[in-house]
């Protein structure tokens, strides 16, 4: 049953770049460490919007403290999100290392 008179929400990006999405999907995209290097890449960009949204606000030059708050929370989720693959991959390792041939 579709909900009624919810608009869309415009101007919101996802976090992870497109070749992420797609390589998560199983459509054709790039291998598996370009895509954590793209990670890598869109957590940097993240952090760094926060940082300027929360320099503009500590200056009284932003008009929207939403936006800050939005860009840190993205910033610390996505900044999660790519230290628990990092920590899964290295036990992953660990345990291979740990196997017996």
């Amino acid at each position: 049953m579709p909900v009624s008179g919810i608009s869309g929400v415009s101007g919101i990006t996802p976090a992870l770049p497109a070749s992420a999405t797609q390589a998560a999907t199983g459509a054709s995209g790039g291998s598996f460490g370009d895509m954590l290097s793209d990670a890598v890449g869109s957590l940097q960009g993240l952090q760094r919007t926060s940082s300027q949204l929360a320099v503009a606000a500590v200056t009284g030059d932003l008009g929207d403290i939403h936006a800050a708050t939005i860009a840190s929370t993205r910033a610390a989720v996505t900044l999660e999100l790519v230290s628990t693959v990092r920590n899964k991959g290295v036990e992953a390792f660990n345990e291979i290392m740990r196997m017996q041939a």
